[in-house]
C-alpha cells in the first residue's frame, strides 16, 4: 500500500477498535456510524488481505495484524492531528511541499495541477490554516505548513511500517529501508552492512540517498529517511538521537610524490600548500581547525570548499592541495599508489554513529540493519 492508498479514516477506525474491543464505543470514538465503521474495517481488511478481528459475542478481538497495525496508526493519527482530513489531502499537499510547486507534483503524483490544487485548498478549509503562499513565482510553506507537511511525512512513515510489518507477518515481501549516507558512511560501513544484510534478507528494498547532515536531517525529521549515518555531532538538536559506533582517525590525503611525503617538518609546512575541505559547519573542518590550534598556527583562508570526496580527489591529483579525509575513504586510491597519506601531527578523531528522529520505533527488518550496522562498525575498526 502506498500513500495514494492511505485511508486515514479507515486507521482510525482500525485504532479505535483496538482500543475500545467494541464497534459501538469505537464508532463514537471517531465519530462515524457504526455501519460506515464495519464498513471501513472491512475495506481495511480486504485490501491488505488479512482478517483484523475475530467476531464475537464477546466483542471485536484484534488478530495479529491487527495489533501491529493499531499502535502505528495512532502515531499516524496523532501526527496528522486532525479526523477531518483525508488521505488524498495529505498525498496532495506532502507531493506539492515536497516538489514546491503544483506542476511538480503533478509529475510525481499523476494527478492534475487542478485536482492537487482542489485538494490543498479543502485541506486549508478543514484544519483552518493557510498552509501555502506564494511569493513571486515561488510557492512557499507558510510556518503553519511546515509543521504540516512535517507532521503528515510523519504520519506516512508510520503508516509505510506498519504495513511492512504486517507484509513480513504474512510472509510477503518485506518493506523497505531508506538511508541517508554522509561520506565516510558510504565508504566501506554501509557498503558492509547493505551486503551483509540483502543475503540475509533478500526481500527488503534498501534506498540510500547521499549528502550532507544540512541536505538529509530535514528528511530524517520528516519521515523521508529512516536513519541518518555519519559523523556525530557534538550539540545534536533535541529531536534527533545519535548513537555512536567507532571512531575514525583521518590522515593528511595528497597526491602521490607530493612534497610534503619527504618533509622533515611536517606541521611547519602545513600551510605551505593549498587545502581542500568542506564547509565550516561541518565536523572534519572544525577538527582541523582544531589540529592548527593546537600547532599554533592560523586558519587560513580556504579557496576552494567541497564536500565531495569524488571531486577531491581529482584535484588532489592535479596540483599539490592537502586534505584531511579517513583513508578509508580513498581506500582504493591508497592501494593503487595515485594518492598517499601521512598521520596528522597531533591527533584527529571523530565520532562516527548513527543518528535517528526522537521516538522512532523501527521495523523488526530495521531492527536487523541497525544490528548489523553496529557490528560492522566495530568489526570493521578491530
Amino acid at each position: 500500500m502506498t500513500d495514494r492508498q492511505v485511508n486515514v479514516r479507515h486507521f482510525a477506525a482500525l485504532a479505535a477498535t483496538v482500543r475500545h474491543g467494541s464497534l459501538s464505543r469505537a464508532a463514537r470514538a471517531v465519530n462515524l456510524s457504526q455501519p460506515a465503521l464495519t464498513q471501513a474495517i472491512a475495506g481495511l481488511e480486504a485490501s491488505l488481505g488479512v482478517t483484523l478481528f475475530e467476531r464475537g459475542s464477546s466483542g471485536m478481538t484484534p488478530t495479529e495484524p491487527a495489533l501491529l497495525l493499531a499502535p502505528r496508526a495512532d502515531a499516524a493519527i496523532a501526527h496528522i492531528g486532525s479526523s477531518r482530513v483525508t488521505g488524498t489531502q495529505v498525498r496532495a499537499f506532502l507531493a506539492v511541499a515536497r516538489g514546491g510547486s503544483y506542476a511538480a507534483a503533478a509529475e510525481t503524483t499523476g494527478l492534475s495541477p487542478a485536482s492537487l490544487h482542489r485538494a490543498v485548498a479543502d485541506l486549508s478549509v478543514a484544519l483552518g490554516q493557510r498552509l501555502l503562499e506564494r511569493r513571486g513565482r515561488s510557492l512557499l510553506l507558510t510556518p503553519a505548513g511546515v509543521r504540516r507537511a512535517r507532521g503528515f511525512g510523519l504520519a506516512m512513515a508510520e503508516l509505510r511500517a506498519g504495513l511492512s510489518e504486517v507484509a513480513v507477518w504474512q510472509g510477503k515481501a518485506g518493506g523497505r529501508i531508506v538511508i541517508g549516507a554522509m561520506p565516510l558512511s558510504r565508504a566501506r560501513w554501509l557498503p558492509e552492512t547493505i551486503a551483509r544484510f540483502t543475503a540475509a534478507f533478500p526481500n527488503v528494498d534498501i534506498i540510500v540517498l547521499e549528502g550532507s547532515y544540512g541536505e538529509l536531517a530535514g528528511p530524517l525529521r520528516d519521515g523521508e529517511i529512516d536513519l541518518l549515518l555519519g559523523a556525530l555531532r557534538d550539540d545534536p538538536p533535541v529531536d534527533l538521537c545519535q548513537e555512536a559506533i567507532f571512531l575514525d582517525n583521518p590522515s593528511l590525503i595528497m597526491r602521490s610524490g607530493h612534497p610534503l611525503l619527504s618533509s622533515p617538518d611536517i606541521a611547519g609546512e602545513l600551510l605551505s600548500y593549498p587545502w581542500l575541505l568542506p564547509g565550516r559547519a561541518t565536523p572534519l573542518r572544525r577538527y582541523w581547525e582544531a589540529m592548527l590550534a593546537r600547532l599554533g598556527l592560523p586558519v587560513p583562508h580556504i579557496r576552494i570548499e567541497c564536500g565531495s570526496v569524488l571531486m577531491i580527489r581529482q584535484l588532489l591529483l592535479a596540483g599539490d592541495g592537502l586534505t584531511l579525509l579517513s583513508p578509508d575513504q580513498v581506500a582504493v586510491e591508497l592501494e593503487a599508489g595515485i594518492l598517499a597519506a601521512l598521520p596528522t601531527p597531533v591527533p584527529v578523531e571523530r565520532t562516527i554513529g548513527i543518528t535517528t528522529r526522537a521516538g522512532w520505533r523501527p521495523t523488526g527488518d530495521q531492527t536487523q540493519f541497525l544490528e548489523l550496522l553496529r557490528i560492522a562498525g566495530k568489526t570493521d575498526k578491530e
